[in-house]
């Protein structure tokens, strides 16, 4: 399905509710450790397990939105645990859609190759998870803003 680039989404992130399951979880999860465990190794690994929960739903919370078109700078703008990176279309080599095996089956990651104009090269690499919805997806939405890259 064709779309226009009034029509095409501007940002995408992790799914709000996901990080408060996760938030949520970490908090049920830190506080059955706390007040039921009576065996010590089983208290520090509930806690431990508690404590990842939280920080993966920390890391996403930082990082919303994951990616965004610029409109203003006609480029990308990509979040990240140190901060927001802008890149410019001319910084995009090229965006493409690669298949991952994941569990026995192969899911889509969107990955952008990004060279920057003191010649550093980065390539960044989305999931659904990153993304909160399918990267082929998103991959359409950049080709309708003209950020998959030069010559495609």
């Amino acid at each position: 399905m064709l779309m226009s680039a009034d029509e095409a989404p501007l940002e995408w992130s992790t799914p709000l509710g996901a990080v408060i399951a996760l938030a949520a979880g970490g908090v049920a999860l830190g506080v059955a450790g706390l007040a039921v465990s009576t065996e010590p190794a089983g208290r520090v690994l509930v806690c431990v397990a508690a404590l990842g929960l939280l920080l993966t739903a920390a890391s996403a919370l930082r990082q919303r939105p994951r990616l965004a078109v610029d409109k203003e700078g006609g480029g990308i703008v990509v979040n990240r645990l140190r901060g927001r990176h802008r890149y410019a279309r001319s910084e995009i080599e090229r965006a493409r859609l690669v298949r991952y095996p994941r569990l026995g089956r192969r899911v889509p990651m969107l990955e952008i190759d990004i060279r920057t104009d003191d010649g550093t090269e980065r390539l960044l690499i989305f999931g659904r998870w990153d993304l909160g919805t399918n990267p082929e997806d998103v991959f359409d939405a950049l080709a309708v803003h003209r950020l998959v890259g030069r010559g495609q």
